[in-house]
């Protein structure tokens, strides 16, 4: 019987000092973490732009995930799909989070039409699209750190993630396990391609992820705000 009573304790203290163990490893992990990169600061703002909205809309102090959909805006019918569905949905719930898409000035009617299809009786008045001349698109694209170009119709399937300061945010270091076990070449991830679902739904969803909860912290004042990501980043420039 007294074996029966000492068993039960013991399962007993297991099953209380269990959740405590694991709370204490996650602990640190809370409050330790990376941040997400910087890889790139001052990102052009769009007060050249116009938009479909009534309010203004900016980049600086938002955390905005911006694309540029060209010409065809229904060709972009998967990249915006997936996009909504993966990140939009997910996101759309926190402050100052939006998406913008860029657009050529004269795409205004495709854009109703692309609207309605992403929409499906979804809440999207957090999706922007503002509209421009192909200058000023191109200056805001070159402005971005990418590994891609727009195409002849001025789009892409590429999006960046863009935070409250203007910085451009992503990853200097992208390799996996295997690659840093076998020291590759570093390589970053500085945007996200909307027609890999994987991408979007493991990466991008991730990193943004990362980026809200360093805001979160910041606003209770638990984030140290070192210089560590601009000595990153300019160490990365230099690699490359």
């Amino acid at each position: 019987m007294n074996y029966k009573k000492a068993g039960r304790y013991v399962v007993l203290g297991i099953l209380f000092f269990l959740p405590v163990t694991f709370l204490l490893f996650l602990y640190p992990a809370t409050h330790n973490y990376t941040p997400l990169d910087v890889v790139n600061e001052t990102v052009y703002d769009l007060e050249p732009f116009s938009s479909d909205s009534e309010n203004d809309v900016i980049l600086k102090d938002h955390i905005t995930v911006l694309g540029f959909f060209g010409e065809k805006p229904m060709d972009k019918v998967i990249a915006a799909s997936n996009l909504k569905e993966l990140v939009y949905d997910k996101f759309k719930g926190f402050k100052r989070f939006q998406v913008v898409i860029v657009m050529p000035d004269g795409t205004q009617e495709a854009v109703g039409k692309l609207k309605q299809e992403i929409a499906s009786y979804e809440d999207i008045r957090f999706w922007h699209f503002v509209f421009g001349n192909p200058q000023d698109i191109n200056k805001l694209f070159n402005g971005l750190r990418s590994h891609a170009q727009l195409d002849a119709r001025m789009g892409t399937d590429q999006v960046f993630i863009i935070d409250k300061d203007l910085n451009q945010r992503g990853r200097l270091d992208d390799r996996n396990d295997n690659e840093l076990a076998k020291d590759k070449p570093v390589y970053g991830m500085y945007a996200y391609n909307c027609i890999e679902v994987a991408e979007i739904k493991n990466k991008m969803s991730e990193d943004m992820r990362i980026l809200f909860t360093e805001y979160r912290q910041k606003r209770k004042g638990n984030f140290d705000s070192s210089t560590r990501r601009a000595d990153d980043l300019n160490k990365s420039n230099e690699e490359n």
